[in-house]
């Protein structure tokens, strides 16, 4: 497993754990940044806080490529986790190629979800990829 890979891992963990406990995922970040046995990278903790400054636009994205009828609320909650890391590196991040974020996020999808979960996070993001909108570049990292 890649370093990145590990780091998308991680994140994934704790903006899952954080929606699970109904906790703001910049203070279990901050939390597991202080365990003495925290393996974050600074990657990890970029995508946690990118994805928390840019939550109400991702989940825009997201909504609008949803189905007729479905709500973010309905889809896994590992799902909604790791597309929110996706569209924050398709839309807001700096150095990752489209392919790479759609890729990684597939994965995850195939090894923490559902069957179903690895092609429908698949077209979603290959839809937001498409659309117009800002290029990763133009935007600062968080």
């Amino acid at each position: 497993m890649t370093a990145r890979r590990k780091a998308r891992k991680r994140a994934l963990d704790i903006l899952f754990e954080a929606e699970q406990r109904g906790l703001e995922p910049l203070l279990l970040l901050a939390d597991r940044r202080a365990a003495p046995e925290a393996a974050l990278t600074q990657y990890s903790a970029e995508l946690v806080e990118g994805v928390a400054a840019h939550r109400s636009e991702i989940d825009a994205l997201l909504i609008a490529q949803l189905s007729p009828g479905w709500t973010l609320a309905r889809l896994p909650a590992v799902d909604r986790a790791l597309l929110r890391i996706a569209v924050y590196e398709l839309r807001f991040g700096t150095g990752v190629p489209t392919a790479v974020a759609v890729s990684e996020a597939v994965g995850l999808a195939a090894a923490l979800s559902t069957d179903e979960s690895p092609g429908y996070v698949n077209g979603v993001l290959a839809a937001i990829a498409a659309a117009p909108g800002p290029a990763p570049a133009e935007h600062s990292s968080t």
